[in-house]
């Protein structure tokens, strides 16, 4: 029996764009066209585009105009609900598919903050292109906080994030981990200032100094203010820079004092000297990704090549 548009059995919706979908579901996790564009790296037309065929493929509103913005209408929340779980078990399927091949292929989409980015890719991406000509890497950088969260919205699937040795960082139960380093932070001082000669440096003789610091909210500024007011010290932040050779620059040019993790800060910029503390400060680096991918080859490529670049390191 051949069916024409309006009999009752062809009101059935039409098949659901999975690409749509995840346009849709980016959208109501980041509350914006530009929040979705950014997530899924396309331009806010083509988000726009992407939804307005969504639209017309179910023939319902699924967005209204807010202020200068828009939002989800009843029915866009629904089908974002639906998306968000149709996503999640393409996800599970992709990875089962993938362990039952056994083979290191398709697309693996990484992120680390920036000194790690600088320091692990380079080499950790070099070995995967050398084991896995096959796997095609997706990269970029990502603070620790936001990078656990877009492991866990399956922005990306695996980070490289950070603790402190006193201040760890929230990771859902649902992810994974794994050690990779442990990177050891010194003072970073002008040459000539009175401690750059010291064989180490008390935190509690830097008090009065300005400090540089990454950028405000950010999860190593506050740790740094944590670390400083735990010893009774009030910061005085006179710069921010959230690149390690920004704050350096600052450090030469005699504007403050920063803290100074080994990952990626090398080269040491001449007029700049690292001093070790004597609190042993370090960074716990590890990698996440979600328990449901736990047994994609690539995953498990991505952790031995991130590991083998820390030991090149040392």
């Amino acid at each position: 029996m051949r069916l024409r548009w309006g009999d009752p059995a062809s009101t059935i919706a039409p098949m659901l764009n999975l690409e749509r979908l995840r346009t849709l579901d980016a959208l109501a996790r980041h509350g914006s066209v530009s929040g979705a564009a950014g997530a899924l790296h396309v331009t806010t037309s083509a988000v726009s585009q992407q939804l307005g065929k969504l639209e017309r493929e179910v023939g319902q509103r699924l967005l209204a105009k807010h202020g200068r913005g828009v939002r989800l209408t009843d029915a866009g929340r629904l089908l974002a609900e639906h998306a968000e779980r149709i996503l999640s078990q393409v996800q599970l399927a992709q990875s089962d598919l993938e362990a039952h091949r056994g083979q290191v292929v398709g697309e693996l989409r990484l992120s680390a903050f920036p000194t790690a980015a600088r320091g692990l890719f380079p080499l950790a991406l070099a070995t995967l292109r050398a084991r896995h000509p096959g796997l095609r890497v997706r990269s970029g950088e990502l603070e620790p906080v936001p990078g656990v969260a877009a492991v866990v919205r399956g922005d990306v699937d695996l980070a490289v994030v950070l603790d402190w040795y006193n201040k760890p960082v929230p990771v859902p139960e649902e992810l994974v981990k794994a050690p990779l380093l442990d990177d050891p932070a010194d003072v970073a001082l002008p040459v000539g200032h009175r401690l750059a000669e010291r064989a180490e440096v008390d935190l509690a003789e830097l008090a009065g100094e300005e400090w540089i610091t990454w950028g405000e909210g950010e999860f190593c500024h506050e740790w740094l203010v944590f670390t400083l007011r735990s010893k009774g010290i009030e910061p005085n932040i006179a710069h921010r820079a959230g690149e390690t050779h920004s704050q350096l620059g600052l450090v030469r040019a005699g504007f403050g004092v920063c803290i100074a993790p080994a990952l990626g800060r090398n080269p040491v910029p001449p007029g700049v000297v690292t001093v070790p503390l004597t609190q042993r400060v370090r960074r716990h680096v590890f990698a996440v990704w979600r328990a449901d991918a736990d047994r994609r080859p690539s995953i498990r490529a991505a952790v031995d090549a991130l590991r083998t670049a820390a030991g090149q390191l040392g």
